[in-house]
């Protein structure tokens, strides 16, 4: 391969169409802009969302919907996926800096523990937030549900 011999792949590149070089091109004369009106002159500019004079799609369609700007979001951790990583560990504890070097939380996550699954071994879980059920069945099973602050 040298460098001489390097072309883009067929179809990659296309040439632009050279509009209003003369009649004898097809693309002289109004350069396919169509005849008068602020649309044929150079420098036109429409504004975002206009739709030549009809009632923009954002002003048609009706507004709903409430964003609470107060709302605080968990990253939600499974008993069994907690069951998995403590016997994967050997340990008995488990807090939210474990969730977040097993990869199950990000770094800036509230973790919430939830009950899905089945927990067999006595384990102090500690988390930003449980279920009901989540700590009904860690403490069935001879553990403790903290709520860290």
């Amino acid at each position: 391969m040298k460098l001489e011999n390097l072309a883009p792949a067929a179809g990659a590149t296309k040439t632009s169409k050279r509009l209003g070089r003369g009649q004898g091109s097809g693309k002289g004369g109004t350069a396919t802009r169509g005849t008068k009106g602020a649309q044929a002159r150079a420098g036109y500019e429409h504004k975002i969302g206009f739709e030549g004079g009809q009632m923009p799609i954002q002003r048609r369609l009706p507004k709903f919907g409430f964003k609470n700007p107060t709302r605080v979001e968990y990253r939600a951790i499974n008993l069994k996926a907690i069951e998995n990583l403590a016997a994967g560990l050997g340990v008995s504890e488990l807090g939210v800096e474990d969730f977040k070097a097993a990869g199950l939380a990000g770094k800036n996550d509230l973790v919430k523990v939830l009950a899905v699954g089945e927990i067999s071994a006595a384990l102090t879980i500690t988390a930003d937030a449980f279920s009901k059920t989540a700590v009904t069945k860690i403490e069935a099973a001879g553990g403790k549900a903290v709520v860290s602050e």
